[in-house]
């Protein structure tokens, strides 16, 4: 809940910003291209008496004055030899991007998030780079178009002005030097500010600002830098801020009355360098909760909001890093956890439950449901009325909610004993995200669903009368984004009242009802596989299609993959791959081990000295896809966003000739000096999930998995382009690295060419830059498959 409104942009989490250069146009190439060769200065590092070289490690040392100058030169060899390399595929990339650019969604708006009495959204003005943020009363303008109904925010039948500016990026970008990047927002409880934090390119942080919303001026205080979390206290009379300390660990916690000239307050400190500090506000903005988390143990505070400066106060601690987040309720605090029990790892989260004035010592949490493995909570969300469980069964997302308050004194009870509202989803959910949903009071709460045969729908589901409206998503087929709150105006934008005898056991819509989501299911068959990986674990697999183009054991593919962090892979209905699959191309992706989706074992039997289980599922998946002659075995190419990245260059080391091309985005590539040696700073959350150098066995399964310490030498390679920048968590280096070393390593063929791709950060904030970097990539992948 970091937004108040969802930016009108999406979200790379980890691209920040770089000037853009207009490229000039490369001339044909009179030969095929010879491609860059770096110098080798050979550099020896020992540890756990292990001995190796690494010939390019010069590229990574940012304060050499000379290997940087050397890594400029580089990196413009790099660029001029994609464009040679790339030559006769202009009109190729030319039409591609004219495709995706069609298919953008043209939003005037976002939906706009109604909190308290006004409306909140962010809209676009003609000629303008960025957005502005807005406000208007709910009761003034009921039927929320667009921001061009009333005109400018004029309501000309009553002669009132009812839009707000709040914040104006554009004016943002002026005071940043041309750039418009936050990171946090938060209206404070009354309304009448708002803080918010701007990236600072040249001092690489975020600076925290607060606006009167009243006045439009921006607060003297306070002003810091560094800054990683907010929460508001006091009913916005005081706001309670996290900085870092040079190596980006939130550590500090201040205390600052707002119109007050006294210096802000210390709260806490964290002076383990190992502790992180997070913060947040209940719902019902009752208590500020405090989160401290390292390897060794992990703790839950509260701070009384209404007296900010009272102290913390214990209420949670356990062995280990474990994920807490603690929500009030009428009286009762409750706990949403995966924390050990009884010294015994859990699979899933589980919900707790404690009366705030408890005086036991320590406090005594008691379960609230019977643990289900066959009905798992992965998600809560609270209302002033209403608990809200986003639920899986198996592979299988449900979203109920039950009425509050929950049976108290009578022990945990069983979800299937509960009066469940199921709320209705289409086919194929791969993941369901909560929204804002700042208003605690309200009976409506937002999600949106997403599906790989369907564009992302934003809902709002009122759960005091089981209504649902889809108010935001694209019409692929027949219209552009639509944006809409209260009548709706278009078939694309539509409410229903809920009937739970219209559902199935997987809270699907009734078959009348699918259409009104937009649903591609009837053009892209979305099919679902069990793949057995090497030691007969079963790996999900979703494929996806167009019905018209596929042809039997013709077909080329691209295998999507992440697992790390036990996060969701992304399975998303991205418009850019409709280009692929409208030319017959198969898109599948592969679960594997260390994602997300099957508990926290799943993601465990995938991290650290287990990363090659992600590399194996990976590779079972692969091979699937050929035997069942679903992808041409000669057609096969493969993708990875940074720590996905790793798994397929590492895939590619253990199985050169199973793909003919990949494409690797921001890829984390040189685990071994990267873990070691880390240049950006590295978290304990990191770690965990690759490796300790520094134990011998996670050091040893480091040097197994990482893909520039494992090419094959004198082996063919597939075709391969990797995207990456300077301003990303793995750095530009790691790529330029990997490069040099398979040309170094491997056998040449100018079919199968190695490429770098420098991108340009700003490519996050421009839609257009965003087409032109997909039709790159969808136009590398054709061309590798025709040769």
């Amino acid at each position: 809940m970091l937004h108040l409104v969802k930016p009108l942009r999406p979200h790379l989490r980890h691209l920040r910003w770089a000037h853009f250069k207009t490229p000039k146009p490369p001339k044909p190439p009179e030969s095929p291209p010879k491609p860059p060769n770096p110098p080798q200065k050979p550099e020896t590092f020992t540890l756990h008496d292990h001995t190796w070289h690494d010939p390019y490690s010069w590229m990574s040392k940012l304060n050499d004055k000379v290997a940087m100058r050397h890594m400029d030169m580089y990196m413009e060899q790099e660029d001029k030899y994609t464009e040679a390399v790339m030559y006769g595929t202009d009109r190729l990339q030319s039409k591609l991007q004219s495709e995706m650019a069609s298919r953008l969604s043209f939003d005037l708006s976002t939906p706009p998030l109604k909190f308290g009495p006004w409306l909140y959204y962010r809209r676009v003005e003609e000629g303008k780079q960025f957005p502005v943020l807005c406000r208007r009363l709910a009761s003034l303008h009921d039927e929320f178009i667009s921001h061009k109904s009333p005109s400018a925010g004029f309501d000309f039948t009553s002669g009132k002005r009812i839009e707000q500016k709040l914040i104006d990026y554009n004016q943002e970008a002026q005071r940043f030097g041309g750039y418009a990047y936050e990171e946090l927002s938060e209206v404070s409880p009354d309304h009448r500010f708002i803080a918010y934090t701007m990236y600072d390119k040249d001092k690489d942080l975020f600076r925290l600002s607060v606006r009167n919303l009243n006045s439009g001026a921006l607060c003297s205080k306070p002003q810091a830098e560094r800054v990683s979390n907010l929460a508001w206290a006091k009913d916005g009379q005081a706001l309670l801020y996290v900085v870092t300390d040079q190596n980006k660990r939130p550590y500090r916690i201040y205390c600052s009355m707002i119109g007050s000239t006294d210096e802000d307050v210390l709260v806490f400190e964290e002076s383990d360098n190992n502790v992180f500090v997070n913060i947040r506000h209940t719902k019902d903005f009752r208590f500020v909760t405090v989160n401290t988390f390292s390897t060794v143990s992990s703790k839950v505070f509260f701070i009384n909001a209404a007296d900010p400066l009272s102290g913390l106060n214990l209420v949670w601690q356990c062995e280990g890093i474990a994920h807490c987040v603690l929500e009030h309720h009428q009286g009762y605090l409750f706990l949403f956890t995966d924390a050990a029990k009884g010294g015994q790892s859990v699979d899933n989260h589980y919900l707790l439950r404690s009366p705030v004035d408890s005086s036991s010592s320590p406090r005594i949490w008691e379960d609230v449901f019977v643990s289900d493995p066959d009905w798992v909570v992965e998600d809560v969300d609270f209302s002033h009325t209403h608990l809200v469980l986003n639920t899986r069964e198996g592979r299988n997302f449900r979203l109920c909610s039950v009425a509050l308050p929950l049976p108290a004194g009578k022990g945990p009870v069983h979800l299937k004993e509960l009066h469940l509202q199921f709320l209705p989803l289409p086919k194929y959910v791969s993941q369901i995200s909560p929204g804002p949903n700042y208003d605690y009071h309200s009976s409506k709460m937002r999600f949106t669903i997403s599906s790989p045969v369907m564009p992302d729908a934003v809902v709002d589901y009122d759960l005091s009368n089981g209504n649902w409206k889809i108010i935001q998503q694209q019409n692929i087929l027949h219209e552009r984004t639509k944006v809409l709150y209260g009548t709706a105006s278009s078939a694309s934008i539509s409410e229903k009242t809920l009937n739970t005898d219209n559902l199935n056991s997987a809270n699907e819509v009734s078959p009348d009802d699918q259409q009104l989501w937009n649903d591609l299911s009837e053009f892209y068959a979305c099919e679902q596989h069990n793949v057995s990986s090497y030691d007969e674990v079963l790996v999900p697999l979703t494929v996806v299609y167009s019905r018209k183009n596929k042809k039997e054991d013709q077909n080329p593919g691209l295998l999507h993959v992440h697992g790390a962090y036990g996060e969701l892979l992304d399975k998303r209905w991205r418009s850019e791959l409709k280009s692929l699959l409208d030319r017959g191309w198969i898109v599948a992706y592969a679960d594997v081990r260390g994602g997300g989706g099957g508990g926290k074992k799943w993601h465990h039997d995938g991290r650290c000295t287990k990363k090659i289980n992600s590399i194996k599922d990976f590779i079972a998946c692969a091979n699937f896809l050929v035997d069942k002659e679903i992808v041409h075995e000669k057609k096969l190419a493969a993708s990875g966003y940074s720590a996905g990245g790793l798994v397929v260059a590492s895939a590619i080391n253990q199985c050169p000739h199973l793909f003919t091309a990949a494409v690797l985005k921001v890829p984390f590539l040189d685990a071994t000096s990267t873990l070691l040696y880390p240049i950006i700073p590295l978290t304990a959350v990191d770690y965990e999930e690759f490796g300790y150098p520094g134990d011998i066995n996670d050091f040893h399964a480091i040097r197994d998995y990482s893909p520039y310490d494992n090419i094959q030498k004198d082996v063919l390679y597939p075709a391969v382009l990797i995207s990456s920048s300077f301003n990303t968590r793995f750095g530009v280096w790691e790529a330029a690295k990997w490069v040099a070393r398979v040309r170094e390593l491997t056998v040449y063929d100018p079919k199968r060419p190695i490429l770098l791709n420098l991108t340009t950060d700003i490519v996050e904030e421009n839609r257009y830059l965003q087409c032109k970097e997909s039709a790159l990539e969808t136009a590398f992948l054709i061309k590798a498959m025709e040769s």
